[in-house]
């Protein structure tokens, strides 16, 4: 696996005749991403559709629209940057309640791990979540990990301002989401750009570094495996980028 980066509208969109919701099939095992895969749906307005999630455990977040997710323990509100996790072999309903296309990120968690999440649908809003420090300026905010009730990934937000962290890598393998910004993926000796809806498979221990071109701060959607800490790096020569006594003070995970 050598990662990659792809635009989501580079991705065909595919919607069956009798469904309601179009999806994108961004990153998967076809590009050599065998934990994940990263889709990119999208329900019209008015429209309400049933998904199942199959043998893997699926996280989403909310892009942009209000709607509502139905699952076995109820219904839940939508709205933009929320997460929700769903558990292996889950069925679910989204429905689209607002006057904008509902616009979501799932991230399917191929082989999950036992947990108790397994069996219940969670929901989590980014802005309860507290920020956590990482390196220079850069921030993260948890959306999900095995704190509550994903053992199998941590899902998160990070916050990176413009300028770069010197090349580094980490020991999960991941995939991330643009969410807002412009700048420049640095990785397999070449550079790709990045807007939001860019897409990025990140295997373990790939060496890379992001770069936020600016004007204003770069915010992308992380997923990866085997869980832990956002802030967690290490440098080529195997140097942590962090502090041994807390990872907290690490280079963010991009």
């Amino acid at each position: 696996m050598s990662g990659l980066v792809r635009d989501a509208t580079d991705a065909p969109e595919r919607r069956a005749p009798s469904d309601a919701l179009a999806v994108r099939e961004v990153i998967d095992d076809s590009v050599g991403c065998s934990q994940f895969s990263l889709r990119l749906l999208r329900a019209e307005p008015g429209c309400a559709a049933a998904r199942d999630t199959g043998a893997a455990e699926e996280l989403l977040f909310v892009i942009s629209g209000h709607g509502r997710l139905t699952a076995a323990d109820g219904e839940h509100d939508l709205e933009p940057e929320a997460g929700a996790l769903l558990g292996d072999g889950e069925r679910y309903e989204l429905a689209n309640d607002g006057s904008q296309d509902l616009l979501i990120v799932a991230v399917a968690l191929h082989e999950p791990l036992p947990g108790e999440a397994a069996s219940q649908t969670r929901l989590s809003r980014l802005a309860d979540q507290a920020p956590q420090s990482a390196t220079g300026e850069r921030q993260f905010r948890i959306v999900f990990d095995p704190g509550s009730g994903c053992p199998s990934a941590t899902q998160f937000v990070g916050y990176i301002p413009v300028g770069a962290a010197p090349p580094h890598y980490h020991l999960y393998d991941e995939v991330i989401y643009v969410l807002e910004g412009d700048g420049v993926m640095h990785m397999n000796a070449e550079q790709a750009p990045l807007q939001a809806g860019s897409c990025i498979h990140l295997p373990a221990r790939k060496v890379h570094t992001l770069a936020n071109s600016g004007p204003g701060t770069m915010r992308v959607l992380g997923v990866f495996r085997p869980a832990g800490s956002p802030a967690a790096a290490f440098y080529p020569d195997g140097t942590p980028a962090y502090p041994a006594d807390s990872q907290q003070t690490a280079s963010v995970s991009t």
